[in-house]
């Protein structure tokens, strides 16, 4: 199984690269996904990181409010998204 773990605080500096080197060191990392702003394309300063479950733990555990660039960064499971009404 696996967990998807939302990272927040990011540098807009962050790659996904970055960020999969940094989740790497606690397991198999299967997927990065930074959110980018849909108008400007540019970085919102967070992801997503799939990983599995062992893995994802401890990087939870290890990450949430260390230090990541100068920002400290926010990881926790993530949740799913909740449905916005459509107007």
């Amino acid at each position: 199984m696996s967990k998807n773990i939302y990272v927040g605080n990011l540098p807009w500096s962050a790659s996904e690269d970055d960020v999969r080197a940094a989740f790497e060191a606690f397991g198999e990392v299967i997927s990065v996904k930074l959110i980018e702003d849909r108008e400007t394309g540019r970085p919102r300063g967070f992801g997503f990181v799939e990983m599995d479950d062992a893995g994802a733990l401890e990087a939870i555990s290890s990450l949430d409010g260390k230090d990541f660039d100068g920002r400290n960064l926010k990881v926790n499971e993530a949740k799913p998204r909740e449905e916005r009404p459509r107007w």
